[in-house]
C-alpha cells in the first residue's frame, strides 16, 4: 500500500494540475456542437453567442454541425468528450428533456454533462402554410377533423418535441394528422413555405421570420399570455384548448467532470455575451427571449432541466412516444 503521504502529495498534485489548467483556460479555440444542420435556429444562436464569447474568453469558438437521429448524435459526442471545457454542447427542451425519453441514449441527458447558462427561451406555436383554409384554430380542429387523418404536420426529427407537442395536441382536440419528419428546421421550413406540408408545432424562433413576412401564418400560441413578439396571435386558452403549455428553451453545456473554475469562466462569458445589446436585438429578431439573470446560472439550469423531465416524461411515456 502506499504511504500516506505519498497519497496525499499526489492529490495537491492534482489539483494543482487542475488548477493551473483552470488559470490558463482556454489556451486554444473552443468547440460548440451543434446537433442539428446549419442554418436552423440552434444554429443561429450558436453562432451569435459564440461571437462575442470569443472576445471575453480570447479564443475562438468553432461551431461545428453534427446532425442526425434527431439531435442525440451531436449531444453524444459531447459526453463523450474530454471534461476540459474545449467541447461545448448547445442544445434545448428537445435535446436534453425529450430525448431521454423518447430513444435508448448512450449518455444520460441530466448525469453525463455539467450545466453552464440558459441563454434562450422562445414560445411553441401551432403555424401552418399560408394557404390553408381555417381562419382560426377552431376552424383548424374542425379542418383537421375533417380531412381524416390525411393532413401532415413537420416535425423534427421522429420522437422529438414536434412529435410531443403534436401527439398531446391531438390527444386533446380529438383531431389525427400525419407526421412528416425532417433532419433540421430549415429543411421543414422550406416545405411549409412551398405548400408541401400543412402544419408545424414548433418554437417560434424557427418560423417567426417567415410568418413575419406573411411565407406562413400562425394560428396559437402555447403558452399562458399573448407572446410580447406577436400580440395578435392568440393562446390556444383563448380559443378554447386549455393546458397544452410549453415552450422551447436553449442552453449549453460541457461534458461530465468539467472543473468548477472552466464552468465559471464560460458562465462569465454567456452573461456577458446575453447582457450585449447586439446579441439582444439579434436574439429578439429571432423571436428568442433572454431569460432573467437570476435563470443564467449552471444551478438554475440544472432545476430547470430536472423539472422539465419531471413534467414532461410521464407526459411522453402515457403517449408512447418513442423514436425509431
Amino acid at each position: 500500500m502506499r504511504p500516506l503521504a505519498f497519497v496525499i502529495a499526489a492529490a495537491l498534485a492534482l489539483t494543482a494540475v487542475t488548477g493551473a489548467a483552470a488559470e490558463t483556460y482556454p489556451s486554444h479555440p473552443v468547440t460548440m456542437i451543434v446537433p442539428y444542420p446549419a442554418g436552423g435556429p440552434t444554429d443561429t444562436l450558436a453562432r451569435i453567442l459564440a461571437e462575442h464569447m470569443k472576445t471575453s474568453l480570447g479564443q475562438p469558438i468553432i461551431i461545428e454541425n453534427v446532425s442526425g437521429a434527431g439531435g442525440s448524435i451531436g449531444v453524444a459526442r459531447v459526453a463523450r468528450a474530454a471534461p476540459d471545457g474545449y467541447t461545448l454542447s448547445i442544445g434545448h427542451w428537445n435535446t436534453h428533456v425529450v430525448l431521454g425519453a423518447t430513444m435508448n441514449l448512450s449518455f444520460d441527458v441530466l448525469r453525463d454533462f455539467e450545466p453552464i447558462a440558459m441563454i434562450a427561451d422562445t414560445p411553441i406555436w401551432m403555424v401552418a402554410r399560408k394557404d390553408l383554409p381555417p381562419k382560426n384554430l377552431i376552424e383548424l380542429i374542425a379542418w383537421l377533423k375533417q380531412q381524416n387523418g390525411k393532413a401532415t404536420a413537420g416535425t423534427v426529427g421522429v420522437g422529438g418535441a414536434s412529435d410531443v407537442t403534436g401527439a398531446f395536441f391531438q390527444q386533446v382536440t380529438g383531431t389525427e394528422f400525419q407526421f412528416v419528419p425532417y433532419r433540421g428546421s430549415a429543411p421543414l421550413n422550406q416545405d411549409l413555405v412551398a405548400g408541401h406540408i400543412d402544419l408545424n408545432l414548433g418554437m417560434v424562433a424557427a418560423s417567426y421570420p417567415l410568418v413575419e413576412s406573411h411565407q406562413i401564418k400562425a394560428y396559437a400560441m402555447m403558452t399562458k399570455a399573448r407572446w410580447h413578439g406577436a400580440r395578435d396571435v392568440p393562446t390556444m386558452e383563448e380559443d378554447g384548448v386549455p393546458g397544452l403549455y410549453a415552450t422551447f428553451w436553449h442552453a449549453l453545456w460541457a461534458p461530465k467532470g468539467t472543473p468548477p473554475e472552466i464552468i465559471a469562466r464560460l458562465n462569465g462569458a454567456v452573461v456577458a455575451a446575453l447582457a450585449d445589446p447586439t446579441v439582444r436585438e439579434r436574439f429578439a429578431d429571432q423571436g428568442q427571449d433572454i431569460p432573467p439573470r437570476a435563470q443564467q446560472t449552471p444551478e438554475a439550469l440544472h432545476a430547470h432541466q430536472r423539472a422539465e423531465i419531471e413534467k414532461w416524461w410521464p407526459i411522453i411515456k402515457k403517449a408512447g412516444i418513442r423514436s425509431q
